[in-house]
């Protein structure tokens, strides 16, 4: 191997190993490879601004700060009091209640993370005080947030369309996670109530019809979000950053001015904390795109690509290997870098054995989200074991059910486009 791409990815790793902060380890070992091959510092800084320099990601700040106004207005609280007057009846009532509002909150938030922090923080106790073991609170809570990754809006979806090199329709992306995103929600409550039904856990109660009235009513708001975001963009009225703009907008409006759970001035600390959150993502994003650049110049893409389809010319062989690469990748790095980095290498090999990069696009938000729940880096499986008050590895071993449920998904994606190229194809054409 090259010793530059032995410097750029070993250098990288061992930083990752000694716990330095994933933006900065792309950062230096991008540079410490530039001083090795004899190119400027300031080809880095340049690839660096270049990479955050586009009008498609400023979708990205107004969709986290629409998020974090309606994670913290009630809205969550709303969603859950929606579900389950839907589906609470049912035995084990309270984990389809945490699996549909976290379908109906991720059409909000786009973040897994997010999801589990506001729908985590009021189901896990819940459903612990109701009778249900703290593993499957747990579990529900954490693998249901993954729809929130495939179902619009997400941005990580914006960020595959940058890595891909814009060509990619966001618009036709977001269409593409709605029927992929139900389905893993219905995988999801098929396993979570046959467990239920084993364990014998609770019903909850039925909910008047004047109350049912009155919860889809104080609800509806909350939804019309998401029906905004993908109406807006899919029918031409806006664009996908122009949608999050008027999400953010819609959110603040309707947490301050129509619910107003909380005061005005609570949107001084949302402000904060989405700042915080924007910061990182855009860190993230400017060295991720210094780190694939630097990839590209000592052609390490074309060198995956030809020892992938040297293995096998079987699309099938080659496409079981990428979601297992996808798989693996995602047990040790955050999402949104590897989405900038593993995109420009891995998309040129699934192309080339006939995958839509469509269908890609959702393949990899999936088997990244998978990453979100698995040690080491597993963030999402962090939050959910921090808010429940469990041991990490006592979860990570009570998950592999909801593991296979995941793994099923990501393999019947893959080979049955069909599935996230129906309403791309139906509503926009391809």
């Amino acid at each position: 191997m090259d010793p530059a791409v032995l410097i750029l990815l070993g250098s990288f790793l061992i930083m990752l190993v000694i716990r330095i902060p994933i933006a900065f380890a792309l950062g230096l070992s991008s540079m410490f490879t530039a001083f090795y091959v004899g190119l400027s510092p300031m080809v880095i800084v340049q690839q660096m601004v270049s990479g955050i320099n586009s009008f498609s990601l400023m979708a990205i700040p107004f969709f986290i700060i629409a998020g974090e106004i309606m994670g913290k207005g009630g809205i969550s609280d709303r969603l859950i009091k929606f579900s389950n007057v839907m589906i609470g009846w049912m035995r084990g009532g309270l984990a389809m209640v945490n699996i549909l509002a976290s379908m109906f909150f991720g059409g909000i938030s786009g973040s897994s993370v997010a999801d589990v922090s506001s729908i985590g923080s009021i189901m896990i106790p819940m459903m612990e005080k109701a009778g249900y073991d703290k593993d499957y609170s747990i579990n529900v809570t954490i693998t249901s947030s993954v729809q929130g990754i495939i179902i619009p809006p997400s941005h990580n979806m914006i960020i595959y369309s940058l890595a891909a090199g814009g060509g990619i329709s966001v618009a036709r992306l977001f269409l593409a996670g709605i029927v992929p995103g139900v389905l893993l929600g219905v995988a999801l409550m098929i396993l979570s109530h046959h467990i239920a039904v084993k364990r014998d856990y609770p019903r909850e109660k039925t909910v008047s019809l004047k109350e049912s009235l009155i919860i889809v009513r104080d609800s509806i708001l909350g939804l019309l979000t998401a029906v905004i975001i993908i109406g807006g963009v899919t029918t031409g009225i806006f664009t996908a950053t122009e949608s999050a703009a008027v999400a953010a907008v819609y959110a603040f409006i309707l947490t301050f001015f129509v619910y107003r759970d909380i005061k005005l001035i609570k949107l001084i600390d949302i402000l904060k904390n989405s700042l915080s959150t924007i910061a990182m993502v855009v860190a993230i994003i400017a060295t991720s795109s210094s780190f694939a650049w630097m990839m590209s110049y000592l052609q390490v893409p074309r060198m995956i690509t030809n020892t992938l389809l040297g293995i096998s010319e079987n699309p099938i062989i080659i496409l079981l290997l990428v979601n297992l690469v996808l798989l693996l990748l995602g047990m040790i790095m955050d999402m949104a870098p590897l989405i900038l980095i593993a995109t420009p290498i891995l998309l040129p090999v699934v192309t080339s054995v006939g995958m839509n990069p469509i269908t890609f696009g959702v393949v990899m938000m999936l088997n990244l989200g998978v990453g979100l729940l698995t040690p080491p880096v597993g963030s999402t499986l962090f939050v959910g074991c921090s808010i429940g008050g469990a041991p990490i590895e006592d979860i990570a071993k009570s998950l592999m059910p909801f593991y296979m449920v995941l793994v099923i998904m990501v393999l019947l994606l893959t080979f049955v486009p069909e599935i996230t190229l129906f309403l791309p194809r139906l509503l926009m054409g391809i």
